[in-house]
C-alpha cells in the first residue's frame, strides 16, 4: 500500500465517473490478484477486511453518520483527512488515499459530501473507490438524492443497506435490483407501517437472481410496456491555452440503461464506429468475448437502471472543442482598477445548439469588486470568496455573449502575478461530440418487440480556459 501512496493517484470523482468494471471482479469469488509473494484470492484474509469503517463528512467538516463493520474506529482518524483538506485548493483535489501511522483513508467526493473510508490492510485504492461510489449511487437511487438532509431522514435504511452491501469488510450485493429484493426502497405506507409494527425494510427471502448463474437480474420480471432505453453521456475535459491552442482534450463518457422488459431477454448493441472507444469499463452482464472479437455488447440486462459501460477518447482521436473564448483581463502596475473582458461562442456544435452555458472565474485576492455589463445573462460576484459567477444560458451565433467591465483593487496593492482561469460549463442535447453514435439493437429471447431509444448528451467536466 506504501508504494500506492506515494504513487500520484489520480482518480476522477465527479458524479457518473466510477470506475465500473472494478466490481466484475467482486463477483468472481475465484479470481485472485497478483501482489508479488503471497498473493492471495480475493476472499482471502488480506481482501476479506478490505473496509474497516465508513465515515460521512459534509462540507462544514462534521461527521454525521459512522458505519463500522468490525471494532469502532475513532473518529479522530479522521483528523488527518481534515489537514489533507485544509491544504487542498479545492475539494475535488484532496488525494483520495491518506496515509495514516495506523489505517489508510480512502475517500470520494459526491454531491457535497465526503465518504472516507478507513481500510488496515493492503488492498487495491480502486476497489475501495469504485464501492464508495456504488454506494452513492444507491443512496441516489432509493431516496432521489445523495444528500444529508435524505441520509439522515432514511438512517435506518442507510445502514440496512450498508449492512448488505458490504459484509464482513468485503463488497457483496451491489447491484440496485438485487439490493431492492433484499431492502424495500422508503414509502410513506411502507415507514407508517413499520414505525406502528416495529417491522424493518428487509425483505424474508433471498433474491431469486442471487440464486442463479445470472445475479444481476431478477426471475418472473414482467411488464405491461416493453422499453429499453439507453442515454450516451459525454463529458468533454479540456484546457485550453491563452492563445486558443488545445493544452490538453479527453471525452470521458457512459452509457447509461433504463431496461424494463419482461422475461429474460438477450440484448446486442452495436455501434457504428466502436473503434472510438478506449480504455473501456463494462458492467458484469456484457459477454466480454464478443466485445474483444466482434466489437458488439451482448448481454441479458439487469432489471432497470445500471450504467451498461464506461470509456474514454484519448487526444489521439482529436477531441472536437465546441465552444472558443476570446479573453482580456489587464491589471495596472500601481493603479485600483482593472479591465475585464470575456467573449464567448460556438466553435464546432454540429448544428446543435450549445447551452446552460456558465463561466466561472476564481479571482485574485485583490480585487474588491466588479462593475461589469452583461451582454447576455446575468452575473453575480462574491466579494468575499472572489468568485465571478456568469450564467450565459444558450449560445445564438448570430450575437455572440459578452461581459465587459472594470475590476476594483485593493489601492496599494501589487499587480496581481498571473491573471485567472475561466471554467466553463456547457451542454449540448443530442450529440455526442466524439461521433459515437449506436447502429442498432437487437433483442433475442422474446418474442414481444420492445420500444427503443437513445439519447445523446454532451456536457463540460473540468473545461478550463487560460488568460
Amino acid at each position: 500500500m506504501s508504494e500506492v501512496v506515494s504513487f500520484k493517484l489520480s482518480v476522477r470523482q465527479s458524479t457518473g465517473h466510477s470506475n465500473c468494471g472494478v466490481l466484475t471482479a467482486f463477483s468472481a469469488a475465484s479470481a485472485s490478484v497478483r501482489r508479488g509473494p503471497g498473493a492471495e484470492s480475493l476472499t482471502g484474509p488480506g481482501l476479506g477486511k478490505m473496509i474497516h469503517s465508513l465515515f460521512l463528512i459534509n462540507c462544514s467538516g462534521d461527521i454525521f453518520l459512522e458505519k463500522h463493520w468490525k471494532s469502532v474506529v475513532s473518529q479522530s482518524v479522521c483528523d488527518y483527512f481534515f489537514e489533507a483538506q485544509e491544504k487542498a485548493a479545492d475539494v475535488e483535489n484532496v488525494p483520495p488515499v491518506i496515509s495514516t501511522p495506523h489505517h489508510y483513508l480512502i475517500s470520494i467526493y459526491r454531491d457535497k459530501l465526503f465518504f472516507v473510508s478507513v481500510i488496515q490492510t493492503e488492498v487495491p485504492p480502486l476497489f475501495v473507490i469504485e464501492f464508495l461510489h456504488r454506494v452513492a449511487d444507491t443512496f441516489q437511487d432509493y431516496f432521489g438524492e445523495c444528500s444529508e438532509a435524505a441520509i439522515k431522514d432514511n438512517v435506518v435504511i442507510v445502514y440496512e443497506l450498508l449492512e448488505e452491501m458490504l459484509d464482513n469488510g468485503f463488497p457483496l450485493a451491489t447491484e440496485s435490483n438485487i439490493l431492492k429484493e433484499l431492502i424495500k426502497p422508503p414509502t410513506i405506507l411502507r415507514s407508517v407501517v413499520n414505525s406502528i409494527t416495529g417491522s424493518s425494510n428487509v425483505g424474508d427471502t433471498l433474491p431469486t437472481g442471487q440464486l442463479s448463474n445470472i445475479p444481476w437480474r431478477r426471475a418472473g420480471v414482467k411488464y405491461t410496456n416493453n422499453e429499453a432505453y439507453f442515454d450516451v453521456v459525454e463529458e468533454i475535459d479540456a484546457i485550453i491555452d491563452k492563445s486558443g491552442s488545445t493544452v490538453f482534450a479527453e471525452i470521458q463518457g457512459v452509457i447509461d440503461a433504463c431496461i424494463k422488459l419482461s422475461g429474460m431477454p438477450d440484448l446486442s448493441l452495436s455501434f457504428m464506429n466502436p473503434r472510438l472507444l478506449d480504455d473501456v469499463s463494462f458492467h458484469p452482464c456484457i459477454r466480454f468475448k464478443r466485445w474483444e472479437s466482434e466489437r458488439v455488447l451482448s448481454f441479458i440486462p439487469p432489471d432497470g437502471n445500471f450504467r451498461l459501460i464506461s470509456y474514454r477518447v484519448s487526444s489521439q482521436n482529436l477531441v472536437a472543442i465546441p465552444v472558443y473564448v476570446k479573453h482580456s483581463i489587464s491589471f495596472k502596475e500601481n493603479s485600483s482598477c482593472g479591465r475585464f473582458d470575456v467573449t464567448i461562442g460556438p466553435k464546432q456544435n454540429m448544428g446543435k445548439t450549445i447551452e446552460g452555458v456558465t463561466v466561472t472565474v476564481h479571482m485574485p485576492k485583490v480585487v474588491l469588486n466588479m462593475n461589469l455589463t452583461p451582454t447576455q445573462g446575468s452575473y453575480t460576484f462574491d466579494p468575499v470568496t472572489k468568485v465571478l459567477t456568469w450564467d450565459v444560458g444558450k449560445i445564438t451565433p448570430q450575437k455572440l455573449p459578452s461581459l465587459k467591465g472594470l475590476v476594483n483593487l485593493q489601492s496599494g496593492a501589487p499587480k496581481p502575478e498571473e491573471n485567472p482561469s475561466l471554467n466553463i460549463q456547457f451542454k449540448i442535447q443530442q450529440l455526442a461530440i466524439s461521433g459515437l453514435k449506436v447502429n442498432r439493437l437487437d433483442m433475442y429471447g422474446e418474442k414481444y418487440k420492445p420500444f427503443k431509444g437513445v439519447k445523446y448528451v454532451t456536457k463540460a467536466g473540468k473545461f478550463q480556459v487560460r488568460t
